[in-house]
């Protein structure tokens, strides 16, 4: 199928698994400008970067929804490609559903910049490709609105107002939302690369993208794990496959 390919700008979808490609920002300022080199370090010019993308797009969308296809049942796989080109966004990937169920894939221009070679693009793009496969924005919704409706009983049983009860939602909402949030990122993971390799690209290689991220390390309630335990989760599927 031909990829559908388009640029967005300032609206963002909601319900997205925002984030997936950098993990957390250093709040120190030396870290913080550490992480700023790794990423404009050995940029690629701007015309290989767009290059390495489309192809990448190519490749890897009719891989992404035979998968999809073969693996769900009643939901779209009809992925749409969307650029990001707001200013100043930092390199990010994301997926989203649109108001249609069609799942969107999304990548701001910093990514793409950022990207060393076109194996990382196809690994990133596999990687979200599979949060739509596995289902994971329809089972963090569910969780938030478990984790929304058990925190707003429990203030109203304590006899909290109505603002308290709002409150207690939120944050139930957030911390459900975040108690599978790693094990979705290595099921992404592990699918994308596996994408990856069947459209002709090396996951090993783009998985390399994990060492110029700031390391999240093992927090409680984080969002994503530890950038070596992500490694070694592509490297056992690319040595299965190989």
């Amino acid at each position: 199928m031909k990829a559908q390919f388009r640029w967005i700008g300032a609206v963002l979808m909601s319900l997205s698994l925002a984030g997936c490609v950098v993990p957390t920002t250093p709040t120190n300022p030396q870290a913080r400008a550490a992480v700023q080199t790794a990423h404009t370090a050995k940029s690629l010019p701007q015309t290989q970067a767009t290059h390495n993308f489309m192809m990448a797009v190519q490749a890897v969308e009719p891989v992404a929804e035979n998968y999809c296809r073969a693996h769900t049942r009643g939901q779209s796989c009809n992925f749409r490609i969307v650029i990001d080109d707001r200013p100043n966004q930092p390199p990010n990937a994301f997926q989203t559903i649109d108001s249609a169920g069609h799942p969107i894939l999304g990548f701001t221009l910093a990514l793409i910049a950022n990207a060393r070679n076109i194996d990382e693009i196809a690994f990133v793009m596999g990687h979200e490709a599979a949060h739509h496969i596995r289902g994971h924005i329809p089972q963090q919704q569910q969780s938030a609105t478990e984790g929304a409706l058990l925190a707003g009983i429990l203030t109203a049983i304590g006899g909290g107002d109505g603002a308290a009860i709002q409150q207690a939602q939120k944050i139930g909402a957030s911390v459900a939302a975040r108690r599978f949030s790693k094990g979705f990122e290595l099921e992404a993971d592990a699918l994308g690369a596996e994408i990856t390799e069947q459209a002709g690209f090396d996951a090993l290689r783009g998985a390399a993208y994990f060492d110029r991220l700031p390391d999240p390390g093992n927090r409680f309630l984080g969002t994503h794990p530890p950038n070596a335990e992500r490694r070694r989760t592509v490297a056992k599927v690319v040595a299965g496959l190989r």
